[in-house]
C-alpha cells in the first residue's frame, strides 16, 4: 500500500511538470492553443466512405438533399419527373400533338375546341336504337300518345325550328312528352329523339318559350356537345389519377377535384352556348327571342333549389338571364331580318291544349282531331 502510494505521488508529480513546460511553450507570445482535429469519415479529402456513384464526398450529397423538398405533393412530382423523364416527356409530347391535331370549331359560336369523336360516331354512342328503346321502356305508360294536344304543339314548334338546325333536317326526329309534371326539364337525343317532360311546359307559357327550350335542346346536338364531352373524359381520368398520385388522396376523391376543376366549367360553357345558339335559332324561326329572357326568368322563380354556380353543371339563373341580354340584339336583328312578323297566332292554341291536359280534363283530348305534322323534306313518314 505504501509503496502504490509513493508511485502514484511520483506520477502525479511528473504530470504538472509536463503541464507547465507545454504551457509555457504554447501560450508563448500570447498564441491560443492550436489543436489538430482528426479527420472524420465523412469530413477531408481523403475520406473512404461515400455516396454511391458520388465524387466529390458528403458535401456533394447534402447539397443534392437539399434540391428534394419538403412538401409532399412537390416531392412526389420531382421524383415521378427524375425518375420517369423521358417516358413523361414522350407522353407530353404525343398527348400536345393529338391534342391540337383534334382542335375543331363549334358551329355559330367558333370556339375552338377538343373532339376526337365524328358527327355519325356520335349519334350511334349517344342516340343509337338501343339507346332510345331504353329510354322508351323507362318511361313506358306515361308517354302522351302521338295526337295528344301537347305532344302535337311540341311536334309543331320543333318542325319550326329543323330549318335552323344546320344539317341536322335529314335526321330521324321523333317527338315525346312524358306526362310528370313534377319534372321540369327537356332533352333531345344526337340523331333527333326529343323528350319534353310535361312540368316544363307552364312554364313555357306560350309557343315562345317552348320554342326557347327545345332551340337550347336542340342546339346541344348542332354544336356537338356530346361528343365534346366524351373526347374530354379520357384527359378528366387523367386529371383525377394525377391528382390522386401526386397528393396522396383516394381516386374518388381525386374524380371529384377534377371534376370541380375541368369537367364543371366546361359544361358550363357548353350550357351557355347552347343558349346563345338556340337564342339565334328561335329567331330565325320566326320566334321572339325577347320570349327566352322572359322564360328564364319565369325558370328562376319555379326553381326551388339552386346551387352555387361552381358547383353546378349550369350557369346561375342571374348569370343566364344577363348574358342573354348581351346577345338579344343580334337575335332581334335577326328576328327583324325574317320578315315573318310575330308568333302571336300560335298562342292560343299552346295555352288550349295545357289547359286540356289539366285533370279531369283528358276525355276532351281523345275526340280532337289529330294534327299531322311532316318533316321539311315531304317525307311521307310521322313527324312523331
Amino acid at each position: 500500500m505504501f509503496t502504490f502510494r509513493v508511485f502514484q505521488r511520483a506520477a502525479s508529480q511528473a504530470a504538472c511538470r509536463r503541464f507547465q513546460h507545454s504551457s509555457k511553450t504554447v501560450f508563448r507570445f500570447g498564441q491560443g492553443p492550436q489543436f489538430q482535429p482528426r479527420r472524420s469519415l465523412f469530413w477531408g479529402p481523403r475520406s473512404r466512405y461515400r455516396r454511391f456513384g458520388d465524387g466529390n464526398g458528403y458535401g456533394q450529397e447534402q447539397g443534392q438533399q437539399q434540391q428534394w423538398s419538403n412538401f409532399g405533393p412537390v416531392f412526389r412530382m420531382q421524383y415521378l419527373w427524375r425518375n420517369y423523364q423521358r417516358p413523361l416527356t414522350v407522353i407530353g409530347v404525343g398527348g400536345g400533338v393529338f391534342y391540337v391535331y383534334n382542335l375543331e370549331e363549334v358551329p355559330v359560336t367558333h370556339r375552338r375546341r377538343f373532339n376526337m369523336i365524328s358527327p355519325s360516331a356520335e349519334k350511334e354512342f349517344f342516340g343509337g336504337a338501343g339507346m332510345y328503346k331504353a329510354l322508351l321502356q323507362e318511361f313506358q305508360g306515361n308517354i302522351l300518345p302521338p295526337d295528344h294536344p301537347l305532344t302535337m304543339q311540341v311536334a309543331k314548334v320543333v318542325e319550326k325550328l329543323l330549318p335552323t338546325t344546320r344539317g341536322l333536317a335529314g335526321d330521324d326526329w321523333r317527338v315525346h312528352v312524358i306526362n310528370d309534371p313534377r319534372e321540369k326539364n327537356a332533352f333531345v337525343m344526337p340523331g333527333g329523339k326529343v323528350f319534353v317532360f310535361s312540368g316544363i311546359l307552364p312554364i313555357c307559357q306560350s309557343e315562345t318559350g317552348l320554342a326557347a327550350v327545345l332551340g337550347h335542346e336542340i342546339a346541344h346536338n348542332v354544336a356537338h356537345h356530346a361528343a365534346e364531352r366524351a373526347s374530354r373524359s379520357s384527359f378528366i381520368l387523367l386529371a383525377a389519377w394525377a391528382v390522386s398520385l401526386i397528393f396522396d388522396i383516394s381516386g374518388h376523391s381525386g374524380r371529384t377535384i377534377a371534376e370541380l376543376l375541368l369537367s364543371l366549367p366546361n359544361s358550363r360553357t357548353q350550357e351557355a352556348e347552347a343558349d346563345r345558339i338556340g337564342l339565334l335559332m328561335m329567331a330565325e324561326a320566326c320566334y321572339d327571342p325577347r320570349g327566352a329572357l322572359d322564360f328564364w326568368q319565369r325558370m328562376k322563380q319555379a326553381s326551388e333549389f339552386e346551387p352555387p354556380q361552381f358547383l353546378s353543371t349550369h350557369p346561375s339563373h342571374y348569370n343566364r338571364a344577363e348574358q342573354i341580354k348581351k346577345w338579344l340584339p343580334d337575335a332581334e336583328r335577326i328576328y327583324a331580318d325574317t320578315g315573318c312578323g310575330t308568333a302571336n297566332g300560335f298562342e292560343n292554341a299552346f295555352k288550349e291544349a295545357i289547359a286540356l291536359h289539366q285533370p279531369g280534363r283528358e276525355a276532351q283530348v281523345r275526340q280532337q282531331r289529330p294534327i299531322m305534322v311532316r318533316r321539311n323534306d315531304d317525307d311521307d313518314d310521322d313527324f312523331f
